[in-house]
């Protein structure tokens, strides 16, 4: 479970304008239950968790248990977006840090991520990772022509081939596609790919808990039992519509500070596992919410290592932000500081107590001298950094989100500013049908 601490915010919103704003957000979650907003066609994510049963969490793992017959050491999980996001949080927050410098002493697959840029130096250290590996691919899209993955499948897929011949190499990709059309659907039939479904209803930042995010999950080794386990409770847990249910009291204050002039909310945390944690709330608050020039603009600090650098802004810059922090309430290890007997670096006064000890003070000062300066502080507070947590963390945050979008007024499930930067790439690199454009881009370069 979470805890949502918003003591931080009492000097800036007054008693009433919260009240206010929680009535707004109770309304606003009634839309989102209802099925009645903008965009109730894509609101499958929302009971997604209690509709996952063991015998899909089954499939999973026969893949993995196939895989690791094989002597699979490396998997490439292609996506973009809500379809790398999730996972590549998961595994980040929990993989050993250094993981990539044990890897021989590893059981199971390592994941990679592929199809999430367009950079040549990226992909051609991919293929030369892929040379000196035993590899298969894990390819997620839901219409298999979305130009950064479908590119990086072309050669991750012609790679295999080459290497494995083309029927071996069906039994080391697996496709997450749509469950009838496109051209990874038709792809996945005709080659004999093992292939899993996304719904319609849930969009690809919506998609975690789906097998877009599991998959990945349970071919990295960890509990995806535990991790759709919290997810489920965190579904129970913030069911209803009264003014405790913490999704709507954080939707309510972030709403409130953002009626009141704070336009950025940067979310943050002192544990450095939760970095791709940030980078899926950026994709999920930002492209949910930033329509009809409306919507809190999402950034992401990793501290203390970014109170050195962008702390000093959010110390004494504008004052039209204010912070979500992510407290990890208890680490998976300890170091001791010891005792020096010449003390040159001055840190005997912290001998017998914890890095950690330090962490938490680090960032209970961070808080006070935030707050002194203006700038409002929200703390959502988890036991531990484990599969269960993570699971209700996105869970809560998804349910913040779909809250939070209807009190905006707009629609959060669709992302009609995607689409521009597209048209224009797609006009200048020539793809058929958007000559047009070409053309009139063209005149703008003269």
């Amino acid at each position: 479970m979470i805890e949502l601490n918003l003591e931080g915010c009492s000097q800036f919103v007054t008693k009433e304008k919260f009240a206010e704003f929680t009535e707004k957000a109770v309304a606003a979650k009634k839309i989102l239950e209802s099925g009645t907003g903008a965009g109730s066609e894509f609101l499958g994510w929302n009971n997604l968790p209690s509709s996952i049963d063991s015998e899909q969490l089954s499939a999973y793992l026969e893949i993995v248990d196939d895989w690791i017959g094989k002597s699979v050491d490396l998997v490439v999980v292609i996506g973009i977006g809500g379809s790398y996001l999730g996972a590549k949080a998961t595994v980040e927050a929990l993989s050993h840090t250094f993981t990539d410098y044990f890897q021989d002493t590893c059981s199971g697959p390592r994941v990679v991520f592929a199809g999430h840029n367009l950079s040549e130096d990226y992909l051609a250290e991919l293929m030369d990772l892929m040379s000196c590996r035993n590899v298969a691919c894990v390819v997620i899209s839901k219409s298999g022509t979305t130009t950064e993955p479908a590119i990086a499948f072309r050669f991750v897929k012609a790679a295999i081939e080459a290497r494995y011949g083309r029927q071996e190499a069906a039994s080391r990709i697996v496709a997450v596609t749509d469950r009838s059309r496109g051209a990874l659907r038709i792809l996945s039939e005709s080659e004999g790919y093992r292939s899993f479904v996304i719904d319609d209803s849930v969009g690809g930042r919506y998609s975690v808990l789906s097998p877009v995010g599991l998959l990945p999950v349970s071919v990295s080794g960890f509990d995806v039992e535990a991790m759709v386990r919290g997810a489920k409770d965190a579904q129970a847990a913030l069911s209803g519509d009264d003014v405790s249910n913490p999704a709507v009291r954080y939707a309510a204050m972030r709403n409130a500070l953002y009626d009141s002039g704070k336009k950025i909310e940067i979310f943050g945390s002192f544990n450095p596992k939760l970095q791709y944690f940030g980078e899926w709330l950026k994709q999920l608050f930002g492209e949910s919410e930033g329509k009809g020039h409306k919507g809190l603009f999402p950034a992401y600090v990793t501290c203390t290592t970014d109170l050195h650098s962008i702390g000093q802004y959010i110390q004494d810059g504008e004052r039209n932000l204010f912070e979500t922090m992510i407290t990890v309430k208890n680490t998976r290890r300890y170091a001791i500081i010891e005792e020096t007997s010449d003390n040159l670096d001055g840190l005997n006064y912290l001998s017998g107590k914890s890095v950690g000890h330090c962490n938490r003070m680090a960032q209970t000062g961070t808080r006070l001298a935030h707050i002194d300066g203006g700038v409002p502080n929200i703390e959502i507070a988890v036991e531990s950094l484990d599969e269960y947590n993570l699971g209700y963390m996105f869970y809560f945050f998804e349910k913040v989100c779909g809250i939070s979008g209807y009190m905006l007024g707009i629609n959060p499930f669709d992302q009609p500013g995607v689409e521009a930067y597209k048209k224009n790439m797609f006009a200048l690199l020539g793809k058929p049908g958007y000559e047009k454009e070409t053309e009139q881009i063209r005149k703008r370069m003269e």
